[in-house]
């Protein structure tokens, strides 16, 4: 047996912001993918991931049969006949791991399942963003549902708020283009649930809430509108200010060694980074309107280009 592939994601705007209905935008990564597959000599890391499964297959046995069924007397014969999640996908990176296991669940055990190939009306993209939410609340306490949609349809997600997100275009990349997205190995894993903790004790303070509101938000929803529309000199602004606020207002969020190349990319110009995910560690997003600029700037790490202005 062998399951169809499901792809990490990059949220590139709207980290923590979508929390409190900022605009987001998230597109499929394919360098990383991951499958459902039986194994005759299952490795260590398989049978890992098996006994992770059965407690996962255990846990959506509870969810609300009004919102999603699954066929699981077919999950618990495959869990029980050794099945796990093979993925190259990195754990704890901000990339999507557990959402692109979401995904292949779904995929392969429920019953009237939304597919990608019919009409994705707002109604449906909800519903499915509502069933995955449940599902992956089982890795992170708390989920939005975003990534393993994400995964699932394999298109980018652009989220005006809460309730309301849709499928979206984005531009062509440039192959030629000197500005590039590109992701730095914190060499670190992160956490999201003590992240997401993190955050929301913070939003008990009035100061906090503000900041939020009357900064974070709304360079976020900025560089979202320009992203989508190719305003790249715009785009760049906003990054900037983006990175600035979260230099001040997250650091906890940011590895301690990042913080010094944090804030030589703002001095510099260089670059501009941003958390990928709940940060914590994993993958760090960095923006730049030259990318050789980039790298000679941060010669100490390998950037991963995941796309091209």
């Amino acid at each position: 047996m062998k399951g169809p592939l499901f792809y990490s994601k990059i949220l590139l705007f709207g980290e923590y912001g979508i929390i409190k209905d900022s605009k987001g935008l998230s597109i499929p990564y394919n360098f990383y993918n991951g499958a459902l597959k039986k194994s005759e000599n299952p490795s260590e890391a398989a049978i890992k991931s098996n006994a992770s499964l059965k407690r996962f297959a255990e846990y959506i046995q509870n969810i609300d049969s009004e919102l999603v069924r699954f066929d699981y007397a077919l999950l618990k014969e495959d869990v029980d006949s050794g099945m796990y999640f093979d993925s190259s996908i990195p754990q704890g990176y901000g990339v999507g791991s557990s959402g692109a296991l979401v995904a292949a669940v779904y995929n392969q055990y429920a019953f009237d399942k939304i597919t990608v190939l019919e009409n994705l009306t707002r109604e449906k993209l909800l519903k499915l963003k509502a069933i995955f939410s449940e599902m992956e609340s089982f890795f992170h306490g708390k989920s939005s549902g975003l990534d393993p949609l994400n995964s699932y349809l394999s298109i980018p997600i652009l989220i005006n708020s809460k309730d309301n997100i849709e499928a979206t275009g984005i531009p062509a990349q440039q192959s030629e283009g000197k500005g590039a997205v590109f992701l730095i190995d914190s060499g670190i894993i992160g956490e999201t649930a003590p992240m997401v903790s993190l955050f929301m004790e913070n939003m008990k303070q009035e100061g906090f809430r503000n900041m939020l509101k009357t900064q974070f938000i709304k360079h976020t929803d900025a560089c979202v509108e320009d992203f989508l529309k190719g305003n790249v000199k715009s785009l760049f602004k906003n990054t900037k200010q983006l990175s600035k606020i979260v230099l001040s207002h997250f650091k906890p969020m940011i590895p301690q060694q990042f913080h010094e190349l944090w804030e030589k990319g703002i001095n510099t110009n260089d670059y501009y980074l941003k958390l990928c995910g709940s940060g914590g560690g994993g993958y760090i997003l960095g923006f730049t309107e030259d990318i050789e600029k980039a790298k000679k700037s941060l010669s100490d790490y390998k950037l991963e280009v995941v796309y091209n202005f």
